[in-house]
């Protein structure tokens, strides 16, 4: 059995299978919704139910509270139709932004990298080619764990070529999806991957000088976009400011400084947090935020910023950013997030990032 779900103010009319969310029939139409974490925790994908009936389905209370509910509101990442049904959601207008569908793939283990102590890189061969923008992410299937988000670290291009995407996951504490990756998975494995989802890519149209800040291994988005852009030719000034802890987790940091050697409007700036004093590190000392105000001599105006990273570096960076002249509509952030991040603290100063 399914149902009709119109959503306005866009005016569609797409077919939901029975026991299909809401927000995975509409992203495997190729119709953007505003999500987040996906699991009904956050309320990013709060809509209105104009007409019709739905199943809440697994909402936090606290995402989802009773008095919405009672209004008429619900989480299109868990909502199911339980009748032909109506919807209201806020969808901004994107000019960058391409209408790609959602598929399915199996996927083969082609290799697995270390790349520091706590980052591998897993390298999946897809059973075809995934079409997507540069720091757009898949969803994996974790035998015994469930569905897991992750940036795909190489650029469009050569996916196209390859068909191989490769993930960039570090090992966290207690964290049952990145152990099981890190400890169980083999060369040869077979997993099931969905995608692309996501709007975090680069605002091209707007033709301004771009600043990339990532810190952990939120390096992948950023590594996809910045290889893109130089790949396509962009002669606009583009900068990554990348932070860790200690060199022996800095990846892909020769890459990008041959990348900076090669193209003169890139520029590459890397910090390190706990870099002994006295060593012969050349590079910036401190955390991401810090090493973009030095750089920049605290003044951020008339660029595009893309955040990727975890959050106490996202909002240390947003902080930054605004203290230096850069407005709220020129920041952009990753948008998945896990379910640590998100039942965090957020500030109300931030509506949109």
């Amino acid at each position: 059995m399914s149902y009709q779900l119109t959503i306005e103010p866009l005016g569609a009319t797409i077919e939901v299978e029975e026991g299909q969310t809401v927000l995975d029939a509409a992203l495997r139409q190729g119709i953007y919704l505003p999500h987040a974490c996906g699991h009904g925790l956050c309320g990013t994908c709060k809509v209105q139910v104009c007409d019709g009936e739905v199943d809440h389905g697994a909402a936090n209370p606290f995402a989802l509270m009773d008095f919405e509910r009672d209004d008429g509101k619900t989480l299109a990442c868990c909502a199911t139709l339980q009748a032909d049904t109506t919807i209201e959601a806020e969808i901004d207008e994107e000019p960058d932004a391409r209408v790609i569908p959602v598929r399915d793939f199996a996927a083969t283990v082609a290799r697995i990298d270390d790349l520091t102590p706590t980052i591998k890189a897993i390298h999946l061969q897809l059973d075809k080619a995934i079409d997507f923008q540069a720091g757009q992410y898949v969803q994996v299937d974790i035998p015994g764990v469930g569905s897991r988000a992750f940036s795909i670290a190489n650029h469009p291009a050569d996916v196209n070529a390859t068909k191989s995407i490769e993930l960039n996951v570090r090992r966290l504490p207690g964290g049952a999806g990145t152990t099981w990756l890190h400890e169980q998975l083999k060369t040869g494995d077979r997993l099931r991957a969905a995608g692309p989802y996501g709007r975090f890519f680069v605002r091209e149209s707007a033709q301004q000088p771009m600043l990339f800040m990532a810190g952990g291994s939120g390096l992948s988005s950023p590594r996809s976009m910045i290889v893109d852009l130089l790949a396509r030719g962009c002669t606009l000034p583009i900068t990554l400011v990348y932070g860790q802890r200690s060199r022996e987790e800095l990846y892909y940091d020769a890459e990008f400084r041959a990348l900076a050697a090669q193209h003169a409007n890139f520029t590459y700036v890397p910090a390190l947090s706990q870099e002994p004093e006295g060593s012969d590190w050349d590079g910036a000392r401190g955390f991401v935020h810090e090493a973009a105000k030095a750089h920049f001599s605290g003044n951020f105006a008339g660029r595009k910023a893309y955040l990727c990273g975890p959050p106490p570096m996202i909002e240390a960076c947003i902080t930054t950013l605004m203290q230096g002249r850069l407005f709220e509509r020129d920041i952009y952030t990753e948008k998945f997030l896990s379910a640590a991040d998100a039942q965090a603290t957020r500030s109300p100063l931030f509506q949109r990032v």
